[in-house]
This record gives C-alpha cells, structure tokens and sequence, in this order.
C-alpha cells in the first residue's frame, strides 16, 4: 500500500515525464528520419509537368507489382518499372485529355479481339472463338462471387484502357506520316548510286598526343560551349573493404575432425537408465536414416543413381566401393561428406531407342493417325527386319517413321529405370543384352526397341556437414572490421594506407548514381547507396555496414552535383575531341595546295582507291567509317579532286574516277512506302521519347527508396 500512495503522489510528476518523453520521441522522428529529406504523410513520389504523384498511391502501385512478380525482381527495379509506367502514363495521359482521346466499352472489347486476353477460354463461345457476351457475362459473375478475381480485373481493366488509348493516340500520329515519291527517289538513289574514288589519307595517329598540349582552361572553354552534351546526374564515388564471412583453416579442420568423429562407435552416459549406452557410428548403424536425421545437414536419398549423378570428383571411387565400404571424409564444395554404399544393382539403368507404331483407338493416339492396330503390326514387323539389317541407322527410320514424341531426337528416350515404363517395354529392355533389338505390343501401339547402353546404378548413403564460419571467426570478424572503421579518419590517403597496412583490399565504386542498388562485388546494398546520397554525409566520411556474408567498411571519395561536368570529369571525354582538332588543324596547314601525290610522299602514307561507294553505306575500306568524306564525294563529280577534308580516321583528299547513276526506274512508290514504313514503325517510340524529353520531371523517389 505504501508503494501505490507514493505512485499517487507523483502522479503529475510521471505524467509530464512520460509527456516530455512522448515528445521527444516524435520530435527525433521527425528530425532523425533515415530518409534523405525525410518524409510526410501524402508527400509526393514525383512531379510531372506540374502534377504531383501520391507516394501512397505509387507505394500501393509497386506492392502489386511486386506481388505480380514475386521474388524475380529486386525492390528497386519494380519502383523503377513502376515509375516508369507512371511517368508514361502521365504525360500520355495529357495528350489524350488535350485530343479528347476516351475509350469505351464497346472499344475495349474490340481491342481485346487483338490481344492475348481474347485466347481466355471463359472468353470464348464454344468453338474457340472470342465472344464479346461471354466476357461481359464472365466478368460480371466476378464481381458478384469472386470480389478478389474481380479487383485483380480492374487493374487489368486500366492497363487495357491505357493501351487502347496509346494504340488510338499513336495511330493518329502514325496517319500524317508520309513520303513523297522525290524523297522515296533519293532514297532509292542513295542507296544505289555508286562511286569509284582514288584517295589519300594523313591519319590523326601521325601526329603523337604526346606532341598536342591541352589546357584546362580549353577544356572548360570547349564544355562551355558544349553544356548539353556534357550534362551530369547526380553521382557518388566510394571505395570498401570487404570482410566477408568465410570459414577459418581451423573451422574447416574442426569440421572435418567432428564429421570423422562420426564413423566410430561412441559411449554417451544416459541420465534416464543412470548408465554408459553405445552409440554405433556411421560404419556400424542399421537405421541409416535414422542417423543421418540425427548427423546430418541432408537426409538419406535413397534413389539408385548412376555414375554420372555423383559428386563428379568422387565418382569413380564411389563406383569402386563395395556394399558395406565408407569413403570420407571428403572435401565436396563448401561441404564435408562421408559416403557409404548401401545397394548396388548391376545394369540398373538402360538407355534405349524406339519407334513407336500408333493406331486407331490406342492409347494417346494421334487423331490424325487412321492405320487400323493389324496395320500398325504389319508396318512395325517390317521396320523391325529393317532396323536388324547391318549399317542401317536405327535413329533415321525412328524420326521417318515413329508416332512418338521422342521421333525428332531418333527415338532417343534416355536413360531410365526399372518401373519407369510401362511392364512389357520394362521387360525387354531389363532382360535383353546393350545391342538387342526387338518388338513389344503395349496400350500405346506396337514399339519397335533398341537397347543402346546399360549402366550401374548404386544407392549411396552420405552424411554431410556444411562447412561454415564458427562463432569466433565471426567475432573476429566483427572486431577487425570494427578497429578498421575506427582507425579511418576522413581522409582518403589514410583509408588506403591503412588497408595496405593490415593487408586489406580496397575496392573503389565510381559515379553511382542516387537510385542504384547493386555495387560491384557487394551486389544489392540500397542502404549504402543511401547513405553516400545522405546530405549530411561528406567526402572522406567513413562507416561500417552489415551486408550478407560479413561486413563493408565504406569511405566516400568523391560527389558530382547536378549539372554540368567539371574540367577534371569531362577531360576524358573532350581530350581526344580537341587533340583530333589540333591534329586536323595541323595536317590541313601542313598540305594546303598539294596534289595527292606530294601529300602522300610527304606523309610516308600510300594512295589508295575505293570502289562502290554509297551514301547510305559510307565506309571506305582500309579508313572504316567515314561519312562527312563519301557525302562529300557525292556531290562532286567525275574527274574533281577535292580539297582537304577532315574526317572520322584522318585528313582525306579525294578524286572521282567514276560515278555511276543507279538505274531509273518507272515509279518510286515502292522506296517511298518503305520510308513511311519505317517512319511509322518508330512512332510509337519517338513521339513518346520527345514528349519525354519536353517534360518537367522532378524525381523523389530517392527521399523514400
């Protein structure tokens, strides 16, 4: 009592404390959300030209998708085909809201006519044919009495509106597709126009890179110039240390020691009867699977299995054994195992060929087969006399003339075991030598068999212990990768400098970007992509992550906002760009108003000829592909010699030695429709990809994934 008068006393005290607890609570969750911005109840996943996208809508979104693949796909790539899906969806969505684009009932049915839903058998009447009442009727037996079937319908309902609505919105754009008969003309003489062309080619690789001297500030004056095509995302750089959790040399000796321990007899006191009982070993047991349900990491298989099924390093040793013999302990994978031979059946398994004379009537017959069961008998009598003769190939007369599946494969059936087949083809093959062939009636016809090859097979008892990390090995591990990341500080030298110390290997990640998820040699590890994207994460900040099979010790080396490239990223890619410029330059100065043959001597290089040139097919052999120098050929003409042309390889100088036109032709409809063609084939996808590109999308699937 005196206990709960004090309680009461301080009552006001403890509600206030479990208040400002209570507070604090929601308060830190506010402030300390493992997400990157931290997230609000119906904050938005993204948005599209001005249109929010629910994240609790999209969340509902990729849990179906999830539950439609199931474990196929990781988490990250059904958000991003979600998001995918509704980014489409959405700008599409405009178009059809702006042309008025609807679908209704009658059109959805039309357009299942089209698809794989119309082969639905409760879609169709009874000669296989869709039937637009037998669909309305089916789906609204679902709604009434199968409330799940019928939901799991309404989101396949949308999916088909929304195709239904691309298909009708695309073939608008697919009708003002069009080519006239002069561009299908052109098209035609591009193609088939050809050019003989002497030439001469200074190389860019004649002048060394070593000779050129570029500077960052030219580097950053040419990515000025070109900031679109020398646009970033967002990007990361890391570098880790794996400590993976492997067994020790001393687990795998313990291991072993303990799976040897098991084939002797041993003496255990039991409590109960107050005395010593023996326990037979794995060399002396009765009940094997009584034992290996007690010692071993797998059960006792008790199928026969020939010498092809064993363990392929101990194969013929097990072949060799004796009924009764043990070998083992042995090393198989990540596993120790010791083997027994429990039963051995000599000619166990036969491998046999066959050709199989259906008829009328038998079982599994094909309807198209009409021979009556005397005929059948009559025309398998006849392949077996030929199937006896010598140099005949039994494989041959089984694919002309067998009714069964394995007819494609020569009649082949495999290897297979007594009770596989049905009585009278299990006898002959069971009781006849490897070479014999034969004839046998079953339900299914009259079969014509050759026994090809007979084999051994042998019933094998193994105990099996994985071979695994112990509790130690872990712990050490743990307290190594642990010291590692506590020695670190935030600087990158020392990070390296530490793990060559202690011998670690250090494996660097470079330009992830924000919703990556698989860092090679680490595969799926979302959380340390996260954590790098983390604001409050800084270059040389260092932490350690628990992952399958160990640890990852991780540093932060380097981050890339959004924008343009800075000078040290985009040297790589301008470099070479601006070096082949300087190059061009140079030979261009070096061999103005020379003829061939003087830039040729001057060069060290040869003159060589081209024949059969066209645009549509611009490449000159011994230089590859070279464009801007075959366009430029096309326009000249017979007899010209050009001037100084810098192309993909080197500077060209051309002559046209011969140019021929491709031959008129009446009508070029039939090039123009191939141009409407495959205009219209790439509709789909182009006007997609550009209204994509129109788009404002603001991404936030990073703040919630």
């Amino acid at each position: 009592m005196a206990v709960l008068e004090n309680i009461r006393k301080r009552t006001t005290v403890l509600i206030l404390i479990i208040g400002l607890a209570l507070f604090a609570f929601v308060i830190s969750g506010v402030f300390t959300s493992s997400n990157f911005g931290g997230e609000k109840v119906g904050s938005s996943v993204a948005e599209i030209n001005g249109e929010d996208i629910s994240i609790d809508e999209f969340r509902q979104e990729v849990e179906v998708a999830s539950n439609r693949v199931g474990p196929t796909a990781s988490s990250m790539q059904v958000v991003n085909q979600v998001w995918e899906n509704k980014v489409r969806k959405t700008i599409l969505g405009e178009q059809f809201e702006d042309l008025g684009i609807g679908i209704e009932q009658d059109q959805i049915v039309d357009f299942l006519r089209t698809t794989g839903y119309a082969q639905n058998p409760q879609f169709q009447d009874q000669n296989g044919q869709f039937d637009a009442n037998m669909f309305k009727q089916t789906v609204a037996d679902w709604k009434v009495n199968n409330p799940a079937q019928y939901e799991a319908w309404l989101q396949t309902e949308d999916e088909i509106i929304q195709l239904a609505k691309e298909q009708t919105y695309f073939n608008l754009v697919r009708a003002g597709v069009g080519a006239t008969l002069k561009e299908g003309e052109l098209d035609y003489k591009l193609a088939n126009e050809k050019m003989d062309i002497k030439y001469v080619r200074v190389p860019y690789a004649a002048i060394p890179d070593s000779t050129i001297n570029v500077t960052k500030s030219e580097i950053a004056d040419y990515v000025s110039k070109h900031k679109e095509e020398y646009k970033q995302d967002p990007a990361r750089d890391l570098q880790y240390v794996y400590f993976q959790e492997k067994p020790s040399d001393a687990d795998q000796a313990a291991i072993k020691e303990e799976i040897t321990k098991l084939l002797d007899d041993t003496v255990e006191y039991n409590a109960q009867t107050d005395r010593n009982d023996t326990i037979k070993g794995f060399r002396n047991t009765t009940d094997v699977t009584a034992f290996l349900d007690r010692y071993s990491d797998t059960k006792f298989d008790t199928i026969y299995k020939a010498k092809k099924n064993l363990p392929s390093s101990v194969a013929d040793t097990l072949m060799n054994l004796n009924v009764g013999q043990i070998y083992g302990p042995y090393k198989d994978g990540d596993t120790y195992k010791i083997s027994k031979m429990i039963a051995r059946k000599p000619n166990g398994s036969v491998k046999a060929s066959h050709i199989l004379l259906a008829y009328t009537g038998a079982t599994r017959a094909n309807p198209a087969v009409t021979r009556t069961k005397e005929e059948a008998e009559t025309k398998a009598k006849e392949l077996l006399r030929e199937a006896k003769k010598s140099g005949v190939v039994f494989a041959e007369l089984a694919r002309d003339n067998s009714d069964g599946p394995s007819a494609p494969n020569g009649g082949d059936l495999g290897y297979f075991q007594r009770g596989v087949m049905v009585p009278k083809f299990n006898d002959f093959a069971f009781n006849n030598k490897e070479g014999a062939i034969g004839l046998v009636e079953t339900d299914f016809g009259f079969h014509v068999i050759r026994i090809d090859d007979k084999e051994d097979v042998v019933q094998v008892a193994t105990v099996v212990r994985e071979i695994v990390a112990s509790e130690e090995t872990i712990n050490t591990l743990y307290t190594s990768a642990t010291k590692f990341e506590m020695e670190t500080i935030d600087d990158e030298s020392t990070f390296s400098t530490l793990a060559k110390k202690d011998e670690y290997v250090v494996r660097p990640v470079n330009k992830i970007k924000v919703l990556d998820e698989n860092l090679p040699g680490l595969s799926n590890q979302r959380n340390i992509v996260q954590w790098a994207f983390n604001e409050d994460t800084e270059v040389g900040d260092v932490k350690r992550f628990n992952i399958n099979n160990g640890y990852a010790v991780v540093q932060l080396t380097g981050s890339y906002a959004e924008g343009v490239m800075s000078v040290e990223d985009a040297s790589v890619l301008v470099l070479p760009i601006i070096r082949k410029e300087r190059k061009a330059a140079q030979i261009i100065a070096a061999n103005q108003n020379k003829d061939m043959g003087a830039i040729a001597a001057d060069n060290g290089v040869s003159i060589s000829n081209a024949s059969a040139l066209t645009v549509k097919s611009p490449t000159i052999p011994g230089a590859g592909s070279e464009p801007v120098v075959v366009g430029t050929a096309y326009g000249m003409a017979t007899g010209a010699t050009s001037g100084l042309i810098q192309g993909n390889t080197g500077v060209f100088k051309i002559e046209i030695i011969k140019k021929t036109e491709a031959p008129k032709l009446d009508n070029y409809s039939v090039y123009a429709n191939a141009l409407k063609t495959g205009a219209a084939s790439r509709v789909n996808t182009a006007v997609y990809n550009a209204l994509k590109e129109g788009s404002e999308i603001e991404d936030k699937r990073a703040t919630f994934y």
